[in-house]
Formats: structure tokens, sequence, C-alpha cells
């Protein structure tokens, strides 16, 4: 199927790791142009080299999104490298564990590195988006349904984008910019890898987690996380908007009679 997202241009947060390379590969892999807004430098820059060897946009911004200035440039710096932008996806952000132990101020800051910047990169990318008819995906997570505990400031984060998500796709109807979320749950990532490593029995503990996915016993790849925003940010599907779509092989709505070790 072709997505007809050919020369497309596609700005993507925190495109370097995990399910956020995931989604600049899979944008790149369509033919779009993609740039790239990381906070880390090394692995945007590698990226860059690697796709401009294929002839190939995968133009990195090096920035930290906590500073909504970082947000205004990212959009000018996008536009003014391909002339137009159709497809924002929000996706930088860290299960940064702030309770309700830390304190309003440490919850604040936690919404500035998690919800903050999902906002203002639509208030600055509105104009060429609308200009564009083009679509954001927002990167949710299953903790803003399910709870997680210990994780206050994250889940009030999620949640807000979630509620973002049908805001913006009210707002921006009339203009017919389309505003979805895609929602990991267990998704496979060099980050839950390395939070795995720190158990007593990392593989011992995988196993376990895995029983609780229905579909196939296994988590989730970025891949198929990214494919998802990919076909979202197509005209493909040209009349889908304000919709929360689970990637997460049944993992979160599934009864647990089902999951559940016997």
């Amino acid at each position: 199927m072709d997505l007809q997202l050919q020369d497309k241009v596609v700005l993507v947060t925190g495109g370097s790791k995990g399910i956020g390379e995931g989604i600049v590969r899979s944008f790149l892999a369509e033919g779009a142009r993609v740039a790239n807004v990381n906070r880390s430098t090394a692995e945007g820059q590698a990226m860059e080299v690697e796709y401009a060897a294929k002839g190939q946009d995968c133009f990195f911004i090096q920035g930290d999104l906590s500073d909504t200035e970082v947000c205004r440039n990212a959009v000018e710096a996008t536009v003014e490298k391909f002339g137009r932008l159709d497809v924002l996806v929000n996706n930088a952000g860290v299960n940064d564990g702030v309770s309700l132990d830390a304190g309003p101020d440490e919850f604040v800051e936690s919404l500035r590195r998690n919800l903050v910047h999902y906002y203002a990169l639509v208030h600055y990318a509105r104009h060429e988006l609308q200009k564009a008819t083009g679509s954001i995906i927002n990167i949710g997570s299953k903790v803003s349904v399910t709870g997680q505990g210990g994780t206050s400031a994250y889940a009030a984060a999620k949640g807000g984008i979630n509620a973002l998500t049908r805001e913006w796709a009210v707002d921006f109807a009339a203009s017919g910019v389309r505003v979805n979320t895609v929602m990991p749950a267990e998704t496979w990532t060099p980050l839950y890898e390395n939070w795995l490593n720190t158990m007593p029995d990392p593989e011992g503990t995988k196993r376990k987690i895995e029983q609780f996915i229905p579909l196939g016993r296994r988590f989730t790849t970025t891949a198929e996380i990214a494919d998802m925003v990919v076909f979202l940010a197509s005209p493909r599907s040209s009349h889908t908007t304000g919709q929360i779509i689970f990637v997460d092989g049944g993992y979160t709505h599934l009864d647990r009679k089902f999951t559940a070790e016997m």
C-alpha cells in the first residue's frame, strides 16, 4: 500500500532512540523528509549522516524541549530547511518517577519534561500544519488509563495528552488537520532493557511481564508502534481524528483471567 508520504515533511521529537527512532526510520522508509529534535547529540548526528549517504533527509536539531524556545526553534528550523511542515509527532518524554512524595516543584518540572512541550510544539506549528492540511500524532502511555504507582507527574502528563488529543481534534477539524494518539504499553526499547537489567533475574522478570501480554506473549516492538504512527499520519487514514489507539497486544484492556498465570 502506498501511504502517499513521499516528500512529506515530518517533525519528530525524541527521534534518536527507542520508539522515536523507530518512528523516524519508518517515515524515512516511506520517502518522507524528517526533522528529528533531541537533547542528546551523537545518535541524532549519526542518523543524519547515515541517511545523507542514502540520499535521504534526516535533519537533526539539538535541543532540550523543556525549554519552550527550543520548541519554537525546532518548528522554525524545520520549515527553514524544508519549506513546509506536514506532520508533527510528539514523542519525547520520560517516566521520571515523580511521585506524591516528590512535592509540587518536582511535579511541575516533570510536566515541563512530559506535557508542556507537546502544547508548545503544536502552538508554534499550527499555521504550517493548517496550510498543509497536516496531521499530529501524540505518543501516550497506558499509564494514563491504568495507573502505575509512584509516578504521579508522568501519569498526569499522559492523561493530559489524551485530553489534548480530543481538544485539538475539535480545534483543527475545520481546517482538516487530524490529531490522534498512539498508546504503547510494554514496548521493547533500550531503556526498558536497561531497567530489566537492574533486576536480580532480568530474563525471569521479562518472561513474567510477557505472560500479561495476550497477543503472542511478547513485548510490542518499536516498529509496530512506528507503523501505526506512520499510517495515522498518512492520507490513508483521512477520516480518523481524535482517536486514542492502543498498540499493546491486548495488554491494557483484555480480561486478566486470560493473562494471569494458572
